[in-house]
Parts: C-alpha cells; structure tokens; sequence
C-alpha cells in the first residue's frame, strides 16, 4: 500500500498524469486482484484459443484437400471433412465463434464492473488528491489491455498447439510437410487483435462509469 500512496501523492502535482504513473497503477491493480484478473484472463484466452484452433485448422484442411491426394482424401472424410465443399462458409461454426466471443466480451465488463464496485473508495480517494476523469479511464484502459493482451498471446499459442496436435494426429506429417504458414499466420494476427480490440473495447463501459464516480463517494463507503 505504501507504493500506491507514493504514486498518489504525484498525482496532485500535475494535469496530466504521465503514462508511467497510469501504468504502474494499473500494474499494481492487477496484482492486488489477482484472482479477479486471473478469471478475466482465462475467458479471453479459452475465447480467442477456440477462435485461432479453428481457423488454423480450416487452412490446414484446405490446403490438404488442394493437394488433391486420394490417400489424404480418404483421411480427411474419415475425419468428418467434406472435400466436396471445401472453401464453403460453416455457418454454424461462425455462429459458434461469435458466440464465444460474446461471451467473451460480457465476461470481461462483469469482471471490470465488479472492479469498480469495489474500487469506489479508491477512485474517489484518487479523485480527492487531484486525479482528472481521464487518468480513471486510462487507468481501466491499460488494465483491460494488459490482461487482454496476455490472455490473446496465451490464446493464440493454445489454439495453434491444439490444432497442429489434432491435425497431426487425423492426417499425419503431411501437415507438417504442406504447412501453410501464410495462412497460419495471418489467423494468428486476426486473433490477436481481435482479442486486444475485444479487451479494450469491453472495458470502455467499465471506465466510463468508474470515471463518474465523485470524491464524496468515498465517503459512503464502509469500512
């Protein structure tokens, strides 16, 4: 607690509070909930983990029907894939995407309301020493990206471990031998920032209203 009274007593002494003050705070939030960040941090990775597993999977998958090679056809409709109509959108997976990532998105703004709620006393003790409305929301902003930005990296390493796995073992090492790594890559990219776009976004709602919050509010508060 001593660190974040000594970041507090800066803030007072400037309009805009510098981004190394913003970031050392939210650094330091993260840390005394960590629990909370943990759970937060596990539905973004489970959410862009499902969406990286399945578009790598689908570049794997056409670019082992492209080979057009009748053993790895056989292969590919003994694993339930139909070489027929390959390229087509799968409707239903997308919804399924969308879906995860949904909720997703309700996962993380329930978890940054829930912060706020308990950090009344905290913004409106900041807010007493001079904290602008911005620095809150920035405040809220960094710490939604940073736990984002983690749980996508965490996610996008899980989804393309488990798809390269599942591949290997429905169709061997003509995986690894006709690899797309163009498309591998480019759906590890649309991932990540989907999932730190997601993050962010999210917290937008979360730090409006803890920048809201008036220093009398930290009064109401019980101890």
């Amino acid at each position: 607690m001593a660190e974040d009274y000594s970041i507090q007593s800066e803030i007072p002494e400037q309009r805009n509070v510098s981004w190394r003050i913003t970031i050392a705070v939210s650094w330091n939030s993260i840390r005394r909930r960590f629990l909370r960040s943990l759970i937060t941090l596990s539905s973004v990775v489970l959410a862009i983990a499902f969406l990286a597993y399945m578009q790598i999977s689908n570049s794997i998958v056409q670019a082992l029907i492209e080979l057009n090679d009748q053993r790895l056809n056989v292969r590919l409709q003994a694993a339930g894939v139909d070489i027929y109509s390959a390229g087509s959108t799968d409707r239903m997976m997308v919804l399924l995407i969308i879906l995860s990532l949904l909720a997703c998105l309700v996962g993380i703004v329930n978890a940054m309301l829930m912060s706020v709620t308990e950090r009344i006393k905290e913004i409106g003790t900041i807010k007493c020493l001079g904290a602008l409305d911005s620095f809150i929301v920035r405040t809220y902003l960094i710490e939604a990206a940073l736990q984002g930005i983690a749980g996508t990296l965490l996610g996008c390493a899980g989804g393309l471990l488990v798809s390269l796995l599942v591949a290997s073992s429905n169709y061997g090492l003509a995986v690894w031998r006709h690899l797309p790594l163009p498309a591998v890559l480019t759906a590890l990219v649309i991932s990540f920032l989907t999932g730190a776009a997601l993050s962010i976004a999210a917290a937008i709602f979360p730090a409006y209203m803890a920048a809201r919050k008036q220093p009398v509010d930290a009064m109401r508060v019980e101890e």
